[in-house]
């Protein structure tokens, strides 16, 4: 007779959910849909986020708004889809993508698991 896992406590973490890929922020989905409502360039496409050879450490982090390819991965979170290509997607997977604004300027940042190292400016990793 198989004995039931014990139920989670406030002491205890919700265990991970599988399918989170990739997360983005409460403000981070906020912006996205700021920028679909106001951008004539963003217009009936999705946010997408790249990963590409340059940057301070080797890889630099990219976000365009793209239509979707049949080759893409679609992660939907709070009414956005987010497009992730093939190659982007192991050096993404895990990571959270947040919004930030400062006096020192304002975009996306990427806190990314998988990195090994970052540069100062927080927009290339390495691996």
């Amino acid at each position: 007779m198989d004995t039931p896992s014990p139920a989670p406590t406030a002491d205890s973490p919700a265990p991970p959910t599988s399918d989170a890929l990739l997360v983005f922020t409460a403000a981070a989905v906020t912006k996205v849909r700021s920028f679909l409502d106001s951008l004539d360039e963003a217009k009936g496409k999705h946010l997408r986020i790249f990963v590409q050879g340059g940057g301070c450490s080797g890889f630099e982090y990219g976000f365009t708004f793209d239509e979707r390819k049949d080759t893409d991965q679609v992660i939907a979170q709070d009414g956005i889809e987010v497009l992730l290509d093939s190659f982007s997607r192991p050096y993404l997977e895990g990571c959270e993508v947040d919004y930030q604004e400062s006096l020192m300027g304002s975009g996306f940042s990427v806190k990314n698991p998988n990195a090994a190292g970052t540069c100062g400016c927080g927009h290339s990793f390495s691996t």
